[in-house]
């Protein structure tokens, strides 16, 4: 300082020696003392002053950011980095279905995938000395601060790229100086701990773009290119890239679209449009195009290069997002709470509330975390069967008087894999018509049979197919009631088979009975119908079950009695491909192999047999194959079921009315029954199905094979014994399919063959009388005597403990709730 001073006071000496040579300065009598003098304190009050408001700025800006939080370089990266991304669902076989609905949507990018004229148009625009400052720029401060200070009518800003990207990650949107100050200083110290092009590429992922085709908001530069002209970022054009690189300053002021996803009309789009033409100047004084690049980019058409409106999966396909948005949800919640460290010492209602945060919180990550969910649903059957829904309305009955209307649930399952192919939750699928029908609870009807009652006698060796369970009056044990059929009558003395494709309720409810407690439980798990109870009632559809509770059962009938757990999420992964859940094959062994297949047996001939409930559907069909299914109607025509299987899929529909109040089907409608009915939108489905997936449909030819250890033998199915007068009298001489383990016990089987066999031998008994007493005593009446005595004796021979009876097996809760299940 000196020195300078120094050098200042010789220069003025030598300027005063020569004015004073000049006459006029000499006499003006002021010399260069006084002169020098006065200018040295004017220097010196300067610096004083130049100091004090330095030291006042820095006080003051020091009082700005005291009290801010010290920023390590991993706070500000985690800051700057921690992006969302929207994420998008993927179909079977990687098809793209769209983006999950959220509040911004944004795709994640490397400055590497952007075209060059993108970030020139942005540097260019926004902060022309971006790769010259290190984080600020002092004189566009002063000039923003004094515009500021005096209110100009013109505000020209003055952030950096850097301080936008630091108000944008890490600060708020508050006006304030403590708020800039603290910009100016994280910004300098951003500079420091990342370089121009992470900078650049961060911000490039974070910044405004106002509204795409959807009309939904956009941040990021790859979501704007491909909303608002359907090319990736790394396409754009120079028009494109300028017209982009002009937003940021006012997204939604400059924006093409509507927020209802219309393009704007020529007054709407005019200030974007002036804006691009403000950046392709800036982009040519700064050297970045020429003039030739710049004229032809004015002239370009870009409103033409305005994609079309672009619903995204919620408008087009709300019932399939929502749905695996939800599972998507549980997925991952399973994965949390499976990390969770003790969890199973918490109590239970301290395990609802955490699983309610950690949903909360899942739920937030899955729509904005820019996850890959990708599912097991196929396009083409997922189309195909809700357009056959939709177009099946013949088969639908009017509206109730509360203003339902007949809705449809309807899952078809890979059986090989569990994986859920495809579903129809309802006749149409919109915005206003979410609810998927295919899981709510609903009474299964008949459709349970196969599931519990048979299997579970068929496993624990109450009986065989070939076998009688007599439909005769009965009540139940829990409260005394008569157990009805459909039709209010009783068939009389039908085997197992029989009773399964004429769809008969007594002979199910007397099988449960005598299916121990500990079967009834594991057959509900086994089956995944954990909404059915283990109750007498559970016989004939008593309790609830979702459509895909019900075709996931029937799943195993194709698996030699192995259940394969049906799932629709098959993987979640995040943006950069880590692999954070990804679906587990879990298997459930329901029956042996041999019940399985005796089961598939008796439901091919409810689909094949006249006297099956469901007969009428192979002649519904455009193909053929080996379907094996059962019918189902719940009490009072409320619930009406179809559920079918062939060796690779199986298919099942429910119908009923929609609103939460149980209310019967229309009993006939366009000269249908409701079984009819159900069946003929089964077919509808089935068939749409085959138009797009033939070889699922008719499973490529292939049948169920049936596995050893089973025997045909002819037998009385009364008794299980071999032939006699009063069988054949009956027509109950039966050829059918017995477990091989069951061959020597079945004669007599308990209970049910042990009480017929003794009301046979009573019957027989009588008949040797009668035929003893016979005054003509001819040939043949002898030898009717000698084949009755014959018979008799061979029963004779049977241990009497066989005859016991069954009070012992399975007494119901008293306080059950019972109703009757009907069948068509």
């Amino acid at each position: 300082m000196k020195s300078f001073l120094f050098n200042v006071r010789q220069s003025f000496e030598q300027m005063n020696q020569k004015l004073s040579d000049i006459q006029f300065f000499h006499k003006v009598g002021i010399t260069y003392q006084v002169i020098w003098n006065l200018l040295l304190v004017a220097l010196i009050i300067g610096f004083l002053l130049i100091v004090l408001a330095g030291g006042t700025a820095a006080g003051y800006f020091a009082s700005l950011v005291h009290d801010e939080d010290e920023y390590t370089e991993e706070d500000l990266r985690t800051h700057v980095g921690s992006l969302t991304e929207t994420s998008e669902i993927y179909l079977a076989n990687d098809v793209y279905l769209g983006k999950i609905r959220s509040d911004v949507e944004r795709d994640i990018i490397t400055l590497d995938d952007i075209a060059d004229d993108v970030k020139t148009a942005i540097i260019a625009t926004e902060d022309e000395h971006f790769y010259e400052h290190e984080g600020i720029v002092p004189k566009a401060l002063l000039r923003a601060t004094m515009q500021e200070l005096s209110n100009a009518s013109v505000q020209t800003g003055g952030s950096t790229l850097t301080q936008q990207l630091i108000k944008q990650q890490v600060l708020s949107n508050e006006v304030s100086f403590d708020r800039k100050a603290t910009e100016i200083m994280l910004a300098m110290r951003l500079e420091h701990f990342m370089t121009k092009d992470e900078i650049l590429e961060a911000y490039l992922n974070v910044v405004p773009f106002g509204r795409n085709a959807s009309g939904r908001n956009v941040e990021g530069v790859q979501a704007a290119a491909m909303g608002i002209f359907g090319v990736p970022a790394s396409d754009l054009n120079l028009a494109q890239s300028a017209y982009l690189a002009g937003m940021p300053q006012s997204p939604f002021g400059y924006t093409p679209f509507t927020g209802d996803a219309e393009v704007k009309d020529e007054d709407g789009l005019q200030p974007g449009f002036n804006r691009y033409r403000t950046v392709l100047n800036r982009m040519y004084e700064s050297g970045y195009i020429d003039q030739e690049q710049r004229d032809e980019a004015l002239e370009y058409d870009l409103a033409a290069d305005f994609i079309e409106y672009a619903p995204d999966p919620m408008a087009r396909n709300p019932r399939l997002t929502s749905e695996i948005l939800d599972r998507a949800t549980e997925a991952l919640l399973s994965v949390e709470k499976e990390a969770f460290e003790g969890w199973d010492q918490l109590s239970a209602s301290a395990q609802n509330l955490e699983e309610e945060e950690m949903r909360t919180d899942v739920r937030n990550r899955i729509e904005n975390g820019g996850y890959k969910i990708s599912t097991t649903i196929d396009e083409d059957l997922y189309e195909a069967m809700n357009e056959a829904a939709g177009a099946s309305d013949y088969y639908f009955g009017p509206n109730n008087s509360s203003g339902d209307r007949e809705e449809v649930g309807a899952v078809m399952i890979d059986n090989r894999t569990g994986a859920i192919l495809s579903f129809v939750g309802g006749r149409e699928e919109d915005l206003d018509n979410q609810l998927n029908h295919t899981t709510r609870l609903r009474s299964p009807g008949s459709t349970i049979k196969p599931i519990l009652p048979f299997a579970g006698a068929l496993e624990a060796g109450v009986t065989q197919p070939g076998l009688v369970i007599p439909d005769t009056p009965d009540t139940y044990r829990s409260n005394g009631d008569p157990i009805g059929n459909f039709d209010s009558q009783h068939a009389g003395n039908l085997t197992v088979r029989e009773s399964l494709i004429r769809s008969r309720n007594v002979p199910a409810v007397r099988a449960w009975w005598h299916v121990p407690d500990e079967m009834k439980t594991q057959l509900i798990e086994s089956a995944g119908v954990t909404g059915m109870p283990p109750y007498e009632a559970a016989a004939i559809g008593g309790g609830g079950a979702t459509v895909e509770q019900m075709v996931s059962a029937y799943t195993a009938f194709a698996n030699d009695g192995t259940r394969p757990d049906a799932y629709m999420i098959e993987k979640i992964e995040t943006y950069d491909g880590e692999v954070v859940y990804e679906h587990e094959k879990e298997e459930f062994d329901f029956v042996s192999p041999q019940t399985n297949y005796q089961l598939v047996d008796m439901m091919r001939d409810v689909v094949n047999t006249s006297g099956g409930t469901a007969s009428r559907v192979p002649g519904l069909l455009n193909f053929s194959a080996d379907w094996a299914g059962k019918t189902g109607t719940s009490n009072q025509d409320i619930d009406s079921w179809f559920i079918a299987t062939n060796p690779y899929v199986s298919l099942g529909v429910w119908n009923g009315y929609s609103g939460s109040t149980e209310v019967s089907l229309v009993n006939r409608h366009n000269g249908m029954g409701t079984g009819e009915r159900t069946q003929n939108i089964w077919a509808n489905l089935a068939n749409a199905a085959y138009s797009v997936q033939p070889n699922l449909m008719t499973a490529e030819g292939t049948r169920f094979q049936r596995p050893g250890g089973l025997t045909e033998r002819s037998v009385c199915g009364l008794t299980g014994g071999s032939s006699n007068a009063i069988c054949d009298e009956e027509g109950l001489v039966t050829t059918d399919l017995y477990d091989n383990d069951m061959l020597s016990r079945i004669d007599g089987l308990a209970p049910f063959q042990s009480e017929l066999k003794s009301s046979m031998q009573r019957q027989l008994e009588e008949l040797r009388q009668r035929q003893s007493s016979d005054d003509e005593g001819d040939d043949d009446a002898s030898d009717s005597s000698d084949e009755s005595s014959s018979d008799e004796d061979a029963a004779d021979d049977e241990d009497s403990s066989d005859t016991s009876t069954d009070e012992e097996t399975d007494e119901t809760s008293s306080d059950e709730s019972e109703t009757d299940n009907e069948d068509d």
